[in-house]
């Protein structure tokens, strides 16, 4: 794909989560609106709303990691956080995303990134974004679990693997570092270290 060819597969993933995105806002909002009747109270309701907010913290991750990201765009901090807690504010993984960067391409490699390093945590454990010069991306936790084919892919583009759809983001990261030119780099010890 050149750099002037549209990534169809982006504009898919922008096209899904945005047209998700409005009917869970009404859900949460017609939470509210009980809410503020001062009747529902109780785990029912406190369920609904969990799970509203959970899928709206995933819908925002999958619009910045599989939509389309220009050159020109940026990611408010703020948002960055409110995703992060979201998502693994009360999991079994821990995220501590310290990257100031807010470019918007930057931040999707990062995302993808985040997504390959989570299937090497089965049991839980840390994930610490970085962002000083070039990104760094650590992961440690016990019996991680590391499928060789999977970490191949990201540093050598095109490698054919058999990947599922829980992988994707094992193919579209170094898709997505070619389109910056950038080069993903792998460590794997104690713990796995990503750099690009």
């Amino acid at each position: 794909m050149t750099h002037d060819t549209p990534d169809i597969g982006a504009l898919i993933g922008s096209r899904i989560c945005h047209d998700l995105i409005s009917p869970l806002g009404a859900i949460g909002n017609g939470l509210e609106l009980l809410r503020m009747t001062g009747d529902p109270a109780g785990e029912e309701m406190s369920l609904i709303g969990d799970s509203v907010a959970h899928a709206n913290a995933r819908i925002r991750f999958f619009r910045i990691a599989y939509g389309m990201a220009g050159a020109e765009q940026s990611v408010a901090p703020s948002e960055l956080r409110e995703i992060v807690e979201g998502l693994w504010g009360q999991g079994r993984i821990q995220v501590d995303w310290q990257a100031a960067s807010t470019s918007r391409q930057e931040v999707k490699l990062a995302l993808l990134l985040l997504q390959c390093l989570e299937t090497a945590l089965p049991r839980g454990g840390r994930i610490e974004v970085r962002h000083e010069g070039e990104w760094l991306l650590l992961a440690e936790g016990d019996r991680m679990r590391m499928e060789e084919s999977h970490w191949a892919c990201l540093q050598k583009p095109g490698q054919t693997t058999e990947l599922g759809a829980a992988q994707v983001q094992f193919l579209l990261a170094p898709m997505e570092a070619a389109r910056q030119q950038r080069c993903i780099r792998v460590h794997i010890g104690d713990r796995l270290e990503i750099r690009f």
